[in-house]
């Protein structure tokens, strides 16, 4: 027991040293070991999976006006890092560490876990939680385009960005408050 004990402490001690010498590189551009990338890709795939299964998709997401939403939103806040169809990579996708999935590739993501991973992001990884500033309903649409992404040519892609709507604003309007985007009340009621 006593052994346990003392190799349990020396554990603890050794992590805590390993952690406050800063002996683990986290540069982007220092790629993590092969044991390291695969522990962490299987851990956010796991729970990808497990926090996204009761989630239920639409079934409008072929609905043409949901794509073109969708169109809209990733051409304004997914392109830079996800590119598309033609689109090559840019200065900022190109730093990124882990770099970014090309959304036009195909995926064996569901519908679920492509929404679960836009409202909520990914951490470490430069993936925002979009969920905080849009509400469930323009998420939707944004997995519904990115799934029309695979096998769509680079053509189809300019098509489809050209005729989506334009205003990011616009689309946002009818959607009620945005959670966290509320001014905070004036102290006193003063301004």
């Amino acid at each position: 027991m006593a052994f346990v004990v003392i190799a349990a402490i020396a554990l603890i001690i050794a992590a805590a040293g390993f952690i406050y010498f800063g002996v683990y590189n986290i540069a982007a551009d220092d790629p993590h070991t092969r044991p390291v990338y695969s522990m962490l890709e299987s851990l956010r795939d796991r729970s990808i999976a497990v926090h996204s299964q009761n989630i239920a998709a639409p079934a409008n997401l072929s609905d043409p006006k949901r794509i073109s939403s969708g169109a809209a939103l990733y051409t304004e806040m997914c392109s830079g890092c996800h590119l598309g169809p033609g689109v090559e990579r840019s200065e900022m996708s190109q730093g990124l560490y882990p770099q970014a999935p090309e959304l036009a590739k195909t995926t064996d993501l569901s519908p679920a876990e492509q929404f679960w991973i836009i409202k909520h992001g990914v951490k470490l990884s430069a993936m925002p939680a979009w969920g905080k500033t849009h509400p469930d309903p323009l998420i939707w649409n944004m997995v519904a385009f990115v799934r029309k992404l695979p096998g769509m040519t680079p053509e189809q892609y300019k098509t489809l960005i050209a005729s989506a709507p334009a205003e990011h604003d616009e689309m946002m309007k009818d959607m009620g408050g945005m959670k966290g985007m509320a001014m905070p009340a004036a102290p006193n009621g003063h301004d």
